[in-house]
């Protein structure tokens, strides 16, 4: 699995690489969240961490599109 998200690495993305990167986490976070219903999540840890990327990668964009205007 991979680590945490690096926020150097989210600094050079444009902004469809973030939106591309956002829709990659909620395709996790939905099996995260699915093998928890079923108990087959062994890293219960990795909820957590993904739910804060998907935030951290929004983030980014928001600030983008602000530096834009």
């Amino acid at each position: 699995m991979k680590s945490k998200q690096r926020t150097g690495d989210l600094k050079v993305m444009t902004d469809d690489q973030l939106n591309e990167e956002v829709l990659k986490l909620k395709k996790e976070q939905f099996n995260l969240r699915f093998q928890r219903a079923t108990g087959q999540l062994e890293n219960t840890s990795r909820v957590r961490v993904v739910r804060r990327d998907i935030a951290r990668a929004k983030t980014f964009a928001a600030q983008k599109r602000a530096e834009k205007k």
